[in-house]
C-alpha cells in the first residue's frame, strides 16, 4: 500500500518538475524513498554517457543508436533489486534512461552491481533512526566527447519517512515532504570524490502517525455521534413522562 502511495506521489512530483523550467537538471540522479523497515523505492535518472562512465555498463553512446529497454532492465534487475519500470528520453543531444526500482532491504542494495559504489546502513531504535550512505569511487570509464562542459551535476536525493532531526547535506535544507539532496559536480563524481550521507530521524513514520491520528479522530467522531443519539433518545423518553 505504501509503495502505491509513494508511486502516485512520485508521478505527481515528476509531472510538476517536467513543467517547471527552473527545475534542476542532472546527468545522473539517484532518488531514494526509504521506509523504516528497510524497504525502498529507488529512481535512477541518468544520461547514457554518465551511466557508462560512472558505472561501467555497456550501453550505446551514439545518441542515434537503438537503445533497448530490456538491456537497461537487465543491468539493474538483481536478486536484491526489482525493476518495475523503464522509460527513455532525450535531452541536449543525449539519451537518458529512467528506472523505478523496488528494493526489499536498502542495506543489501550494495550487492547489486549498479549500486555497488555505495554502502548503506539503517539503524532503527526507540530513540530514533539513523540512515547512512557512503558513495565511493566510480568506474571512471572513458566516453569521449559527449557534449559535457564541466558544469554538469549529479545528485543523491532522499525522501525520508519521519521527522528529520539531523542531516549533513551541504545545502542545509530540508525540502517539503522531508526531501534532502546531496549534489556533486559530475567531474568530481567521475574522479570518485566520496559523498557521505547521514540522516537522523524519529523512529515513527509520518505516514503511520498520520494514520493513527485519523483513526483517533474517526473513533472520536463515532463516540460523539453515539453520545448524541443516546442524548436525543433519552430526551425523547423523558418528555412524555413530563
Amino acid at each position: 500500500m505504501r509503495r502505491l502511495f509513494v508511486a502516485w506521489v512520485s508521478l505527481l512530483v515528476v509531472a510538476a518538475c517536467s513543467t517547471n523550467p527552473l527545475s534542476r537538471k542532472y546527468e545522473y540522479e539517484e532518488e531514494v524513498y526509504v521506509d523504516l523497515d528497510g524497504s525502498a523505492i529507488v529512481y535512477v535518472n541518468a544520461a547514457v554517457p554518465a551511466l557508462v562512465a560512472l558505472r561501467g555498463v555497456d550501453l550505446p553512446l551514439d545518441p542515434g543508436a537503438r537503445l533497448d529497454r530490456q538491456d537497461v532492465r537487465a543491468i539493474f534487475e538483481t536478486p536484491v533489486s526489482h525493476v518495475a519500470n523503464v522509460s527513455l528520453s532525450r535531452r541536449d543531444g543525449r539519451r537518458y534512461v529512467h528506472l523505478r526500482i523496488e528494493v526489499d532491504d536498502i542495506r543489501r542494495l550494495h550487492e547489486a552491481a549498479p549500486f555497488a559504489w555505495s554502502t548503506y546502513r539503517l539503524d532503527v531504535a526507540d530513540a530514533g533512526a539513523v540512515y547512512q550512505q557512503r558513495v565511493g569511487a566510480s568506474a571512471g570509464r572513458g566516453v569521449g566527447e559527449v557534449g559535457w562542459n564541466g558544469s554538469e551535476l549529479t545528485a543523491f536525493r532522499l525522501h525520508l519517512p519521519s521527522r528529520v532531526t539531523f542531516h549533513n547535506s551541504p545545502s542545509k535544507e530540508i525540502l517539503r515532504g522531508n526531501i534532502i539532496v546531496w549534489e556533486q559536480l559530475l567531474a568530481e563524481r567521475l574522479r570518485g570524490v566520496p559523498i557521505d550521507i547521514e540522516v537522523r530521524m524519529d523512529s515513527d513514520s509520518i505516514l503511520q502517525t498520520t494514520l493513527l491520528l485519523f483513526g483517533a479522530m474517526a473513533v472520536l467522531v463515532a463516540v460523539t455521534f453515539v453520545g448524541f443519539v443516546w442524548f436525543v433518545r433519552s430526551r425523547g423518553k423523558e418528555e412524555p413522562a413530563g
